[in-house]
């Protein structure tokens, strides 16, 4: 599939992009080299090859899934200017 300059304008409106014409017909080229390496990505044969979580085969370190922070919520529910069941009270600001 290769796209003509006229629907690279037509991609540039609707992006509200403003190409004079050599930007039209640069981005028509790069639109077109785009496409057929997507071409060609997708003649690729992938039957039986597992997809991969990382391009890398990283390891991912994992730290245990704890708390690890103390509780301040007395302490700073105290110094608050209104507090009423755990929740912090606010003045109405829009009506």
């Amino acid at each position: 599939m290769a796209l003509e300059q006229t629907d690279v304008e037509k991609i540039a409106q609707l992006a509200a992009l403003k190409l004079n014409e050599s930007d039209l017909a640069e981005s028509t080229v790069m639109l077109n080299n785009i496409l057929q390496l997507v071409d060609r990505m997708q003649a690729v044969d992938t039957n039986g090859i597992e997809p991969l979580a990382h391009p890398l085969e990283a390891t991912q370190r994992l730290r245990p899934d704890m708390v690890t922070e103390e509780n301040h919520r007395d302490e700073y529910q105290k110094i608050a200017p209104s507090v009423s069941d755990g929740l912090y009270l606010v003045p109405k600001v829009i009506d």
